[in-house]
């Protein structure tokens, strides 16, 4: 068997797929009951208030990341109700991916790294919460103007349920923004595909004089009964 062709058949055994692409490499939830929508509710205010963040946020992130799903596992890796990666839950010292599991321990994690981005960006809510989606590098790279469609609309889900648990900071201003940036993202993507599929041409006229050259005047076309267009469409294309 030719060399290039064994390499080519071993490169699945090497490891060389993504966790995407093989659920077998994704964290496995414990074999045991998970909580109940109830009793993840019943720890959220103590956890909350120890952090310093405010129960109905906390719920909210709960909802949007999870639906109060202890053993929720997303097909990027991330576990649990507040949907951590393990990378993240080892920057606060948690280095097992069963540990994520607990939803005591995820719900701790999850929240003292939410309050982390509240202080970050100065309690300005709207941002913690697409810090907390698409990451506080894009954050920041993008001068807090974010236009993956998937965070946008998962931070205006957020704050609206943040409303509706009876929060009370202000957030109107972040939702205009949040709906201001997928507008001019729907905007941006028309201009995309306009550029791409509509044939320039079609956006251009031809014209032709009615007369010769030598004869074209505007005197010869001053308004009147027996005036005449100085240019007519070209159809002879």
């Amino acid at each position: 068997m030719p060399l290039l062709l064994v390499l080519l058949l071993m490169l699945p055994l090497a490891g060389w797929c993504s966790v995407t692409d093989d659920p077998r490499l994704l964290p496995v939830p414990p074999d045991a009951p998970r909580p109940s929508r109830a009793e993840v509710e019943a720890m959220v205010p103590e956890i909350a208030e120890a952090r310093g963040v405010e129960e109905a946020l906390v719920l909210a992130v709960i909802a949007a990341e999870s639906s109060f799903n202890a053993h929720a596992v997303s097909h990027a890796g991330a576990v649990g109700l507040m949907q951590l990666m393990p990378e993240t839950a080892a920057d606060y010292g948690i280095g097992s991916v069963e540990a994520l599991f607990d939803a005591r321990t995820n719900l701790r994690v999850g929240t003292r790294h939410l309050k982390r981005l509240l202080n970050k960006y100065d309690n300005d809510y709207g941002r913690a919460v697409m810090a907390y989606n698409a990451g506080e590098g894009v954050v920041d790279r993008t001068n807090s103007r974010v236009t993956y469609l998937e965070t946008l609309n998962y931070t205006e889900a957020v704050l609206l349920q943040y409303v509706r648990n009876g929060g009370q900071a202000p957030t109107q201003a972040a939702l205009r923004q949040v709906r201001a940036l997928r507008g001019m993202r729907h905007a941006g993507g028309a201009r995309r595909l306009m550029k791409r599929y509509l044939d320039p041409s079609l956006l251009s006229l031809k014209v032709k004089p009615t007369l010769d050259l030598p004869a074209l005047s505007p005197r010869l076309h001053e308004p009147g009964p027996a005036s005449q267009p100085m240019f007519e469409l070209d159809t002879g294309r």
